[in-house]
């Protein structure tokens, strides 16, 4: 061996977590090259909460098994001026967590302003920047939809923090903080 680094393929999913629509994206990256594999979104439908968390937890089970993703990432959640929505998002974040713990998988999280400036390079990018880019970065020939954008750009997000702190470095205004970067 001549001491050159293995370049390892891995297969990351990207969650936008929502408790009415989830964002899903999967890329991979082989080296410093990201390739699509899928994106789509999950919708809770109608009725009561259990169910609704149910049917999300169904839902990405169902796509963690026909994917097989090595790592998964996820958005962390902000502070909403309405709390209510806030703690139902953190219960729709909860069971798609859980169903990529329950496959055996770690999970990363990450706010939107570390994704957006991952991705755009300024983290108070509107959604149609973050659908561009993401467009532009998986050579893709139109933009996702914006939960499956946002999902692919916390995947892509993940993709570029997780080889920087492999290598020892951190993005700009990133820490590394028990094994997650904030």
């Amino acid at each position: 061996m001549n001491g050159a680094p293995l370049i390892e393929r891995v297969r990351i999913l990207g969650i936008d977590p929502g408790l009415r629509v989830t964002g899903f994206g999967i890329i991979e990256k082989d080296g410093s090259r990201l390739s699509y594999i899928a994106s789509g979104t999950i919708k809770s439908g109608e009725g009561e909460l259990p169910e609704r968390l149910g049917a999300l937890f169904s839902g990405l089970t169902a796509v963690l098994k026909e994917h097989q993703p090595q790592q998964v990432a996820i958005e962390k959640v902000f502070v909403n001026v309405n709390p209510q929505s806030t703690l139902l998002l953190g219960q729709a974040r909860g069971a798609a967590i859980v169903a990529a713990v329950n496959q055996g998988l770690r999970v990363s999280e990450y706010t939107a302003l570390q994704i957006k400036q991952a991705v755009v390079g300024n983290g108070h990018a509107d959604k149609k920047q973050v659908q561009d880019m993401v467009k532009r970065l998986l050579s893709l020939t139109k933009a996702p939809a914006a939960d499956p954008a946002d999902a692919l750009a916390c995947a892509i997000c993940h993709a570029h923090s997780h080889s920087q702190v492999a290598q020892g470095r951190l993005p700009a205004g990133l820490t590394l903080r028990r094994g997650r970067l904030s």
